[in-house]
């Protein structure tokens, strides 16, 4: 394979890598109780994932006992 003839500068590769962004994630409803959740993930507020329960809700007695 032949080689470049010359280095590429610094601000070249950085101007390449420039749109190597990442993008933030944007919150779905829960079919369920219609919280926003994130997307693959259960739900915080009603505990189910595609239709089942997963996790055990947190409710504010849980909270309370944990102190």
């Amino acid at each position: 394979m032949p080689q470049p003839k010359k280095k590429h500068s610094n601000s070249r590769q950085w101007q390449r890598r420039a749109n190597w962004k990442l993008t933030a994630k944007k919150p779905t409803l829960c079919p369920q109780c219609g919280a926003p959740t994130l997307p693959h993930f259960a739900c915080p507020n009603c505990g189910t994932y595609r239709g089942r329960e997963v996790i055990k809700p947190k409710t504010a007695k849980d909270k309370k006992e944990k102190k």
